[in-house]
């Protein structure tokens, strides 16, 4: 009892050493370690932020991620021969927005460009409120593009930070729920470097820890690219090592983390490899990645299609749904390319084809839900590659 006691004392003398000079105090040989309570940086926003993460990763729902900006949309009404108007581009957004059925039950969040967040229906509604409407989240793109990080091998940084919190307190008033960030990582012969992965994990965090202030969501996007002729086992690696560093970084913010939500890549051989993943490969090293990365805190994973066809994305998530092991996290998509490729091209910028299209994102939509369930029956068609080498949103 008296052992006990004196045991007590001095780990309380270890704790009080500790809050009074923030060092560690050492007793008989034993290092003694305590910390001050973490301060989480989402404050008052904590259950808000919580709660759209859940709903957004409920169970069979995911992102349309619809947040090109004005130069990649124009690419992709360049392939239907379509001027690139901001009416255009309002009309196609409309098209998804508007689709009938049961896409509220197979989407659960849109991640937007900015002039996006400020359109509205031919009706005249806001696009948030008509989401809002339909029980979907709406979400704001707000990193400003990569430049080129000094002293690498063509490495990245996105840049973004500055006026960040008052761009996102004014996104969160205009009906914004949560954000999205993409920091872009490359393999290669000593790729990524530790400065990369130290910048882009430190600018993650910085952004996570702004949006939680201001109340949106983060959606966390470190995408290693599948550019190059590695193959899984190196995809593996280099994921593993980007997400430590990004997990790091997240926590080393105060980073709330029952308040964000994950887009990683899903670990594939690269484009030009020899070694082609079959999907139960792509299952198998993605979810052994995040097992070793990811705190079961984090309600959802939200994988970006990284170039896949919209078929391969869709059978490589079911794979992953049905891998056996623990997986204490909602693994979903958050897919753009993958979600309106035939959508596009359906529509091809006439108002007779409205119709069409959107049965064609239905078909999609509900795919991508079949497949977060790990229930999705293949068509058993590849599908159009999608992959754009060095992709830029």
């Amino acid at each position: 009892s008296r052992r006990r006691h004196t045991r007590f004392a001095l780990v309380s003398w270890a704790r009080r050493c500790v809050s009074e000079t923030g060092i560690n105090a050492e007793y008989g040989g034993f290092l003694i370690f305590a910390t001050h309570a973490r301060m989480s940086i989402a404050g008052k926003y904590e259950k808000e932020l919580a709660e759209t993460c859940a709903a957004i990763a409920a169970p069979g729902k995911g992102i349309l991620a619809a947040d090109e900006s004005t130069g990649t949309i124009g690419k992709r009404f360049d392939a239907i021969k379509l001027e690139n108007t901001e009416e255009n581009r309002r009309a196609y957004r409309e098209l998804l927005f508007t689709t009938p059925g049961d896409v509220d039950k197979w989407i659960s969040g849109v991640i937007m460009y900015e002039e996006t967040l400020y359109q509205k229906s031919k009706d005249g509604v806001p696009f948030p409120e008509l989401l809002k409407k339909r029980g979907i989240y709406t979400g704001i793109k707000v990193d400003k593009g990569v430049v080129n990080l000094p002293g690498t091998d063509g490495e990245t940084a996105t840049t973004g930070l500055d006026g960040l919190g008052a761009r996102c307190a004014k996104y969160y008033n205009d009906g914004a729920r949560f954000a999205k960030w993409r920091a872009v990582l490359k393999i290669g012969d000593g790729l990524p470097s530790k400065l990369s992965m130290i910048e882009n994990a430190h600018t993650l965090a910085r952004y996570a820890a702004i949006c939680q202030e201001n109340g949106l969501a983060p959606i966390v996007e470190p995408e290693v690219l599948i550019d190059g002729s590695h193959n899984i086992q190196k995809a593996a690696q280099a994921t593993e090592d980007v997400l430590s560093y990004v997990f790091k970084a997240l926590n080393d913010h105060h980073v709330y983390l029952e308040g964000i939500l994950l887009k990683p890549n899903m670990v594939t051989a690269g484009a030009d490899s020899k070694e082609k993943s079959n999907p139960q490969e792509v299952a198998h090293y993605t979810v052994r990645t995040l097992q070793r990365t990811v705190p079961p805190a984090v309600k959802g994973i939200m994988f970006l299609s990284g170039g896949q066809s919209e078929e391969e994305a869709t059978i490589n998530l079911n794979a992953i749904n049905q891998h056996a092991g623990p997986k204490p996290w909602s693994l979903s998509f958050s897919y753009g390319r993958a979600l309106q490729q035939t959508v596009i091209k359906t529509w091809g910028g006439k108002a007779e084809n409205v119709e069409a299209a959107q049965k064609a994102f239905q078909v999609r939509a509900r795919a991508n839900s079949e497949a977060q369930l790990g229930k999705y029956q293949s068509t058993g068609a590849a599908g159009e590659s999608l992959y754009e080498k060095d992709y830029k949103y």
